[in-house]
């Protein structure tokens, strides 16, 4: 026997994944341990916008603003989203754009990676690659966002509780675990 959960191995990713939350919730970590997991390819929306435009997510903010940013971000969900089932990590901004929760339930699922507040600014407060961060006031500046963005985060298919001491992996055993709820997306695979 090679030790590996095959508990986890015989399931079936029907539809993608999609993981939504704030910045710091974990989407990219953890969802390469759930990609990992259900063997299945891990995407990352943002690092797909990178590889296209050739540059980093704050020097696009910087060059073109937030808006051709928004709808940069839209075009490469909705052709990961038409891709094989996956994993999909998405920036913290994506969700709330009433054609991309649409989309993203049409088309694959909402996950959203629920981290409260103190638990985000500790993850966050020392990262220089966080464009909406660079005020003069992170903290307050992350408090608004999270503020404006929780409701609407509310409105996904599906909720995981991000805590400060879960590790990723247990993190992605718990998102596991909520998807078998939704057979339309993950079942058992036939042996």
């Amino acid at each position: 026997m090679d030790g590996r959960d095959t508990r986890v191995e015989a399931l079936r990713l029907k539809k993608t994944v999609v993981l939504i939350g704030m910045m710091g919730a974990g989407k990219s970590a953890v969802g390469r341990a759930l990609a990992t997991a259900l063997n299945v390819p891990f995407r990352d929306s943002d690092a797909e916008i990178e590889i296209a435009a050739n540059m980093s997510i704050a020097e696009i903010f910087s060059r073109d603003g937030e808006a051709f940013f928004r709808r940069k971000e839209t075009q490469v969900i909705d052709r990961l989203l038409d891709d094989t089932p996956a994993v999909l990590s998405t920036g913290g901004g994506a969700y709330m754009a009433p054609g991309n929760r649409e989309m993203i339930t049409r088309k694959g699922v909402a996950v959203w990676l629920d981290a409260e507040l103190p638990v985000l600014w500790n993850r966050v407060r020392h990262k220089s690659t966080r464009p909406l961060l660079r005020t003069d006031n992170p903290l307050a500046t992350l408090t608004e966002i999270y503020e404006r963005r929780v409701p609407i985060y509310a409105l996904a298919d599906l909720k995981v509780p991000s805590g400060a001491r879960q590790s990723v992996e247990a993190m992605a055993r718990t998102v596991i675990g909520v998807l078998k709820t939704r057979p339309d997306v993950l079942m058992e695979a036939e042996k």
